[in-house]
């Protein structure tokens, strides 16, 4: 499980800047991810020397020079593995998994949904601004069908994943989203994020003001976000709209949009969010909403806690330790013939 007592060292936001410059192009929605996660830290009061930031290759792979916490930047697609192995060497530490959309679904794909699987104690933060932004402009797993760029000069014709149903079948036990703006928000996804015991995945939906700007307008938009965003905490119905005059209910096994006043609906009929139902189907669903016909699910869909990998080596480890005859490598050296001058 990892550490959570608080210690006293009083910590705010600015202990965890590093000297290195920001080096995001200016109005970046990396910015907010890093205020937030900041702000977050300092909040849980965990030594600092307990966290690990790890990452690929990407805009997102900076984060970790910007934190004024142990780092690991490492190649491609590849910082699963490392983020496990750190883990597995060192259950005190908690670890930060940072990622985009390219390096972890598309090289990193692989690594992505068997961390997911094995239920690492990790936190994934997955930046998704549907575009590959440091080699400056091509396509990525999750860009919208039809999306014109470098790579797709007539349009990218392939389907897109999408990253909430992805996690959950790899069987996620956590999932979450926020919005890079959405500080408050993002501190509360976080916070939760910090708190899970196993994988957590929390995607991300940030801008690209340069390669793939204003791709997430319909949903971050003052004019339109309301109506086209639902924010979900555990234990609240699901309502929203921007006179909170809609909702999400199930009939025909099949979630609904519905406006009360409308055909007898009320708040009565709105399902009430459960994110600890062990069952996946309908963290699934929400998971997989998206306009024009649902608003698209932000907070956290899906928290279920289960044993992890770490915790089942540790056991494991135990088990061998107490059934061997031989406890130590000294033992081991002694053991059966040895020959002494």
């Amino acid at each position: 499980m990892t550490e959570t007592t608080t210690h006293e060292n009083h910590y705010v936001a600015k202990d965890f800047k590093s000297d290195q410059e920001v080096r995001w192009c200016p109005g970046c929605g990396d910015h907010g991810i890093l205020a937030s996660l900041q702000k977050v830290l300092a909040e849980l009061d965990i030594p600092k020397e307990k966290y690990v930031f790890v990452s690929g290759i990407g805009c997102s792979s900076r984060l970790p020079y910007y934190m004024n916490t142990y780092g690991f930047h490492g190649i491609h697609g590849r910082a699963a593995p490392i983020a496990t192995g750190i883990k597995i060497a060192n259950p005190d530490l908690m670890v930060w998994m940072m990622t985009g959309d390219g390096d972890a679904l598309a090289i990193g794909g692989n690594h992505f949904i068997h961390a997911i699987r094995r239920n690492i104690d990790i936190k994934i933060i997955l930046f998704n601004n549907e575009i590959y932004g440091l080699t400056k402009g091509q396509y990525s797993p999750t860009s919208k069908k039809g999306l014109v760029t470098k790579t797709s000069p007539y349009g990218t014709i392939e389907e897109p994943f999408r990253i909430g149903e992805l996690t959950i079948g790899a069987s996620g036990r956590f999932f979450a989203r926020t919005v890079d703006y959405n500080l408050q928000l993002s501190n509360e996804v976080y916070k939760e994020t910090a708190l899970f015991n196993g994988t957590a995945v929390v995607e991300v939906i940030q801008n690209c003001v340069i390669f793939n700007d204003g791709a997430h307008d319909l949903i971050t938009n003052k004019e339109t976000r309301d109506d086209n965003t639902l924010v979900l905490r555990h234990g609240e119905p699901m309502i929203f709209g921007k006179n909170r005059d809609k909702g999400i209910t199930l009939e025909n096994l099949k979630l609904k949009v519905i406006k009360f006043g409308e055909n007898g609906y009320t708040e009565k009929d709105v399902l009430v969010h459960d994110a600890h139902e062990p069952n996946p189907g309908i963290h699934y669903r929400l998971a997989g909403m998206h306009l024009p016909e649902y608003p698209v699910a932000l907070g956290v869909i899906r928290s279920i806690r289960d044993h992890t990998y770490d915790e089942a080596m540790r056991d494991q480890h135990v088990r061998i330790q107490e059934a061997s005859k031989i406890k130590s490598v000294d033992e081991l050296l002694h053991s059966g013939a040895t020959w002494k001058k």
